[in-house]
């Protein structure tokens, strides 16, 4: 039998099979699929970071909604799309194009099965825009299925608070808030160096964008960590605490469990239009 209690309750691997037949099946079910990354953080941060913030924060948010909710966790994909940043020894990469087949195979399963939600819950920047054209060509095979792509750190008011504004919006990789998260939620993985690193933080930096260009934002460059920095980071990761990473941590948990909360109570996805089937 299933365990019950904690994180295997919410954890669609842990049910047996006639037990996922039912939880399936019921109205309003939703599966939440965390995507990660293997790849290159630095030298103090481990190459599952995303991974492991993806599974952490969703375990946490998942534990606090309502037990009635019908809403579990599919095991971690931790291995994602990370070509900018070959070059550092231990990233793996897989291709865009498989990452998208794997999406709409294991959702076009869950569809036949009765799931009416499927969240593509992720935590690596580099696949944004992947899962959410994988996210797209799945809906249109699946039409009464909802898919909702979405990344850990959009839309989180709460950073504006927490993170200095330059290093919001210029530490992509393994600075501040990445080193302290994962302070509070592993720190026997956090290396003792803070590096300062990376285009616009680092005189040393490899290659400057130019003018009216970014790494991200209205202009973005398709970069690549390598040409950017020589250890891995791109941003300052010299504050980085375990009080930090315990309010980004709070702040994360509390800005997801609203946003499940909400879809739980809702009745989307509507009726599809005949038109688009």
């Amino acid at each position: 039998m299933s365990v019950d209690g904690g994180q295997n309750s919410r954890r669609l691997g842990c049910k047996t099979w006639p037990e996922a037949s039912l939880a399936l099946e019921r109205s309003g079910s939703t599966l939440v699929w965390p995507f990660g990354a293997f790849e290159q953080h630095g030298p103090q941060l481990p190459l599952l970071t995303d991974a492991l913030f993806a599974q952490r924060i969703l375990d946490r948010v998942l534990e606090g909604l309502p037990e009635e909710m019908p809403i579990w966790a599919l095991p971690t994909q931790a291995i994602g799309l990370s070509p900018e940043h070959r070059g550092f020894p231990g990233t793996l990469s897989l291709s865009a194009e498989l990452l998208i087949r794997l999406v709409k195979e294991v959702g076009q399963q869950l569809a036949a099965q009765g799931v009416q939600r499927l969240v593509l819950f992720n935590a690596h920047g580099g696949q944004i825009g992947l899962l959410q054209t994988a996210a797209r060509e799945l809906a249109v095979e699946t039409p009464a299925m909802a898919v909702l792509p979405c990344f850990l750190w959009s839309g989180v008011s709460e950073l504006k608070s927490l993170v200095p504004a330059d290093e919001l919006a210029n530490g992509l990789h393994a600075g501040l808030a990445e080193t302290s998260l994962m302070l509070a939620l592993e720190p026997s993985l956090v290396g003792e160096q803070r590096p300062l690193d990376g285009d616009h933080f680092s005189e040393t930096a490899a290659a400057t964008p130019p003018e009216g260009w970014s790494l991200e934002g209205s202009a973005p460059l398709a970069w690549f960590a390598a040409d950017l920095s020589h250890s891995g980071v791109v941003g300052d990761s010299r504050g980085a605490d375990v009080m930090l990473g315990s309010q980004l941590e709070t702040a994360l948990v509390a800005h997801w469990r609203r946003l499940f909360s909400s879809l739980m109570r809702s009745s989307w996805p509507p009726q599809a239009d005949p038109r688009r089937i």
